[in-house]
C-alpha cells in the first residue's frame, strides 16, 4: 500500500456534509464512486448505493458499526485514517485490498478526507476500484465483438440455407429413381445431414427474433430453469436457491431470458456431468454500467456450480460462435444466451477456477420501450 497527499490541509470553513450530526449527503446515491462517511469514533454513518453494490453490504446492517468490524480483513485503513487526522489532508491509498463482512474481496484506490464542520467531525471515504475501467473497456470490446460475430453468422446462415433446401430436394428425387433398396441408406444420410445442418442453421438465426417485453417476475422464470434441470438430471444433480425476493419485475421477454439462464445452466449441469451442486443466486446490482449506459438499478443473476472450472485459456472463448469445450457440444448455447442478454443492454460475465465456476447475467430495470428499441437496432444490424 501507497500513500499519497492529494490535497493540503483543510482551510477550517465548515463543510457540507453534516448537519447536527447526520449525514446529509445531497447527490452521492447517484455516484457511480463508492463512498463511505465516518463519525468521529470511525463509525459507519452513510454507505452510498455503488458502495453497498462493490462491498456487497447492506447500509441498513453496517450504519454505527465501526469501519475496522465492517472490514475486518483491511487493517491499513486505520494507518491511513490516522494519517489523515494528524495531517488534516486528504491522502489516497493505492493497491488496498479490502474484504467486507459481505465477503466481498476487492482491490481499491481508497482516498480518505477529514470531514469538518464545527470542529472534527469524522471522515469521508472514496473508493475506486482498480480493475473498473479495464472492465469496462473489456465489456465494449465483448459488445463490439460480439455485434460483429452475429452479423456474420446470420449471413453466412442464409448463405447455407438456401442450398441445403435444394440438396435435401435433390436426394428425395434420386431415392425415387434407386432400384436397389441398400442404396436408399445413402440417401437417408443426405438428408438427415441435411436435416442436422437446417437446425443449426436455425438454431443461429433464432436470436434475430426481436424481445416482446413484458413485466417478468424473475424467480418464477428461475423456477422454470430449476424445474427442467431437476427433471433432466433426476439423480445426482443439487440445484440450491438463493433469492432477493425483493427484486421488483423485469421488463423482458420471458421465453428469451428463460432460454438464456437454461443454456448456461444446463452447460453447468453438463460440466458437472449431472453430479454436483448448482447455486442459483440473485441480487439487486446498483450503479451498473452496460452497453455504455450508467444502470441505477439491476437485476443480477449468478449460476455457480462446484465443477472442474473452465481453464484459462479458454475463458475469453466460451461465447464465441460454435466453440465448445465438449466433444458433443455445438457451441450455440452460451452464444444464443449471451445474445438474449444482450438484446435486454445486459451483460454476461464468467469467473472461474477448480471447484468454482460463475456466471453472472445483469439485466437493468428499463421500460419495455428501450428493449424493443435495442433488439430493433440489433435486427437492423444483422440484417444488413
Amino acid at each position: 500500500m501507497t500513500l499519497t497527499m492529494t490535497r493540503q490541509a483543510q482551510t477550517g470553513a465548515p463543510a457540507p456534509g453534516f448537519a447536527g450530526g447526520t449525514p446529509v449527503m445531497l447527490g452521492l446515491d447517484a455516484l457511480s464512486t463508492a463512498v463511505v462517511a465516518l463519525g468521529c469514533k470511525r463509525e459507519l454513518v452513510y454507505v452510498n448505493p455503488a458502495a453497498e453494490n462493490l462491498f456487497k453490504i447492506s447500509h441498513r446492517h453496517v450504519l454505527g458499526m465501526p469501519v475496522a468490524e465492517a472490514f475486518p480483513e483491511a487493517p491499513e485503513i486505520d494507518g491511513l485514517l490516522n494519517q489523515v487526522r494528524d495531517g488534516a489532508s486528504s491522502f489516497t491509498a493505492h493497491d488496498l485490498v479490502m474484504q467486507s463482512i459481505g465477503q466481498a474481496r476487492v482491490e481499491v484506490s481508497c482516498t480518505a478526507s477529514p470531514l469538518d464542520g464545527n470542529g472534527f467531525s469524522g471522515f469521508v471515504l472514496e473508493f475506486v476500484e482498480l480493475h473498473h475501467q479495464l472492465r469496462m473497456a473489456r465489456d465494449e470490446r465483448i459488445l463490439d465483438q460480439t455485434e460483429a460475430n452475429r452479423a456474420l453468422l446470420r449471413n453466412l446462415a442464409h448463405e447455407i440455407k438456401n442450398p441445403l433446401g435444394g440438396l435435401r430436394g435433390a436426394a428425395q428425387l434420386l431415392e425415387r429413381e434407386l432400384d436397389r433398396a441398400d442404396l436408399h441408406e445413402y440417401t437417408q444420410v443426405i438428408m438427415k445431414e441435411a436435416d442436422r445442418l437446417q437446425a443449426l442453421m436455425d438454431r443461429l438465426l433464432a436470436p434475430n427474433r426481436r424481445p416482446r417485453p413484458a413485466p417478468l417476475n424473475i424467480h418464477e422464470g428461475l423456477e422454470r430453469v430449476r424445474s427442467l434441470l431437476t427433471a433432466e438430471y433426476p439423480d445426482g444433480l443439487r440445484i440450491r436457491r438463493d433469492y432477493d425476493v425483493s427484486l421488483p419485475p423485469l421488463m423482458a421477454d420471458q421465453e428469451q431470458i428463460i432460454q438464456a439462464v437454461l443454456n448456461v445452466t444446463r452447460n453447468a449441469a453438463q460440466a458437472l456431468q449431472g453430479k454436483g451442486e448448482i447455486i442459483i443466486r440473485t441480487r439487486v446490482a446498483r450503479q451498473i454500467t452496460m452497453a455504455r449506459r450508467l444502470h441505477r438499478i439491476a437485476a443480477m443473476i449468478e449460476i455457480i456450480d462446484n465443477g472442474p472450472g473452465i481453464p484459462k485459456e479458454l475463458q475469453d472463448k466460451i461465447f464465441h460462435p460454435l466453440f465448445s469445450g465438449r466433444d458433443n457440444g455445438s457451441g450455440l448455447g452460451l452464444t444464443i444466451a449471451q445474445n438474449y442478454i444482450h438484446q435486454h443492454q445486459g451483460v454476461i460475465e464468467v469467473e472461474s477456477e477448480p471447484g468454482r465456476t460463475c456466471f453472472t447475467m445483469i439485466l437493468p430495470f428499463q421500460p419495455s420501450e428501450a428493449v424493443a428499441e435495442r433488439a430493433a437496432a440489433g435486427v437492423k444490424s444483422a440484417l444488413g
